[in-house]
């Protein structure tokens, strides 16, 4: 049975232009992805006014009404106080002299690595995020390496950019940036990739 040229013709040319309008629907699709992309992620900031409305409606809700009442029970207070005694430390970035007194973080936290510390009477969470390992051989980075030849009693300067708090927490949270011992720096935070 012979195959008619035309019939041929015609199958090879759908063969031929099938592709084309697959790959021109995929790449007119990739296109609208990246503008969608680039429209979110030029949005403006929120306005002040913005901002404390999202908050005003955050604190109806349900975590936000359990937050206020932590942060005006006598433990929240207590969190607050001692987070402000370090602020100007934190805002300028400079020494802090601390003592170990835990090796272990409280129960059931969730910050990765960290130890606790006593500044000034008060108590911290020193804490510098999670342990990275090589999942091949199980073995852990050496960022911290050094941090954990820590001994409670250990005197160590830190300096942090930040101080935190939750409800979960009956401390500070201090962001470990940068901590010395007998004058040797044990640990210094990387600065972020593609930040300021």
């Amino acid at each position: 049975m012979l195959i008619k040229p035309e019939k041929n013709r015609k199958k090879v040319i759908y063969a031929l232009i099938l592709p084309l309008v697959v790959v021109s629907g995929i790449v007119f699709a990739n296109r609208e992805i990246k503008n969608e992309t680039s429209k979110r992620s030029t949005l403006k900031p929120l306005s002040a006014a913005e901002r404390k409305a999202a908050l005003k409606k955050w604190e109806a809700t349900p975590d936000g009404i359990n937050y206020k009442k932590w942060e005006a029970s006598p433990e929240g207070k207590k969190v607050y106080a001692g987070a402000a005694k370090i602020r100007k430390h934190i805002k300028d970035y400079t020494n802090m002299e601390a003592v170990v007194t835990s090796l272990s973080l409280p129960p059931g936290s969730r910050l990765g690595f960290g130890v606790m510390v006593r500044i000034n009477a008060d108590d911290y969470i020193l804490a510098f995020g999670p342990e990275q390992s090589d999942k091949l051989f199980l073995i852990f980075n050496n960022e911290f390496q050094q941090l954990h030849s820590l001994k409670v009693n250990d005197k160590i300067i830190i300096k942090s950019h930040n101080v935190s708090y939750a409800p979960k927490y009956s401390y500070p949270i201090v962001s470990g940036d940068y901590v010395e011992r007998d004058s040797t720096i044990i640990y210094k935070r990387a600065p972020r990739k593609g930040g300021c």
